[in-house]
Formats: C-alpha cells, sequence, structure tokens
C-alpha cells in the first residue's frame, strides 16, 4: 500500500516523503526507496510532529482495525495526518477528513461528506449528498445519490449501493454484489461464486461467433 501510494505522491509532486514506517518487529531493512525506514514506536524522536505530517495507508484487514488503531496511535503521538487527492480523480467536494487517499480515476460528486482514514481505490464513484463515515475501504464501488457508509466498512469491486440506502457499520459488500436496501451492523453479503459451464471454451467456439 505505501508503495502505490507513493507512486501517486510522487506523480503528483503532492508532498516530499522523507522516510517510511513500520512496526518495530516487522523492520527488515534500513531503507526504502533511498529513505530511512524508522520503527514507530520512536518515529517522533527522528521526526517531531511539530515539523512533520504523517500518512497510514495501510489495507482493509480486519474490518479496518489495523488502519484506525495506527491512525489514532498517530494522532496520540500529536502528529496531522494528511489526505491525498490525485489530480486525475474528479472531484467536487472539500468536505473530507485526514488521512484520505482518492485516487487516480475515482468519481466524487458534490455535497459528499468523507470522515478520517478513508481510503478509495481507483474508479471509485460516489453520487451526491453521500456520507461516508470514518475508517472505511472503497475497493472500486459504485455509491447512488444520498447514501450513508458507517464506519469501519469495506466495499468491494464494482458493489452498487441503490439511492438513499445505509450501510451499517462494519459491514463487507463483497464484489459485484448490488445492494438494494440497507443493511444493519455487521452484514456480510458475498456474491455466490459462478459454476463452470460443462463445456469448455475451444468447445463453445463455434456458439460463441
Amino acid at each position: 500500500m505505501a508503495q502505490v501510494v507513493e507512486y501517486y505522491i510522487k506523480k503528483d509532486n503532492a508532498f516530499e516523503i522523507c522516510a517510511y514506517c513500520m512496526d518495530k518487529n516487522y523492520i527488515k531493512e534500513d531503507t526504502f526507496h533511498g529513505k530511512p525506514v524508522v520503527a514507530f514506536e520512536d518515529v517522533e524522536k527522528k521526526f517531531s510532529p511539530k515539523i512533520y505530517k504523517m500518512a497510514l495507508p495501510i489495507s482493509f484487514k480486519h474490518l479496518n482495525k489495523y488502519r484506525e488503531q495506527k491512525y489514532l496511535a498517530a494522532k496520540a503521538k500529536g502528529y496531522q495526518c494528511v489526505s491525498y487527492i490525485s489530480k486525475d480523480a474528479f472531484c467536487e467536494t472539500t468536505d473530507i477528513g485526514e488521512n484520505v487517499f482518492i485516487l487516480g480515476s475515482c468519481s466524487i460528486c458534490p455535497f459528499v461528506h468523507i470522515g478520517n482514514n478513508v481510503f478509495m481505490w481507483p474508479t471509485t464513484a460516489v453520487g451526491h449528498h453521500v456520507v461516508i463515515e470514518d475508517n472505511c475501504f472503497l475497493a472500486s464501488p459504485k455509491l447512488s445519490g444520498c447514501v450513508t457508509v458507517r464506519r469501519n466498512c469495506f466495499l468491494g469491486t464494482n458493489a452498487t449501493v441503490a439511492d438513499t440506502l445505509e450501510i451499517g457499520e462494519y459491514c463487507i459488500v463483497g464484489s459485484g454484489v448490488t445492494v438494494t436496501k440497507s443493511i444493519k451492523n455487521g452484514t456480510v453479503l458475498g456474491m455466490r461464486k459462478p459454476q463452470p459451464m460443462p463445456l469448455k471454451s475451444w468447445e463453445m467456439e463455434d456458439l460463441l461467433g
């Protein structure tokens, strides 16, 4: 995730990257892409929060709780967290919190609220008057107008949410799922895996034209 966000930040010349950070027990090398790697436990000793800001582009694992925990830990250390909006994104709102990453080709309509610690993968589409609460990960879904996505949700690739619906806290909406009614906290919606046809592709050549 750090490598992906580094690519976009460097492409847009959005920020100067001064160092990378990991938990002490996971550090195997002293540098990454020519920059020092420092332990999160001691980062403020080398990079003071009075001078430096932090970005935490951590994945959606464990219902975004890892990213949430690190974000709160960074705030407890006194860091301000930056948000990044790709120049290739179409973003019509400024109501955006800290540690938000909106990558290329995302489309955000006006009157949208985006909370803190939200990650949007490329081609995510967000309709008007949508509310996205803290710690969500949007892996290229499509949200219609006036949708509310509560905290710590994951929405998968090409998931679609119809107008005026509410996605409860800690929900998982799988890839390709179409949501047509509001869902409660902790709901998991997964698309049933398609079964392979009895014929092989080369046996269907004449049928496909």
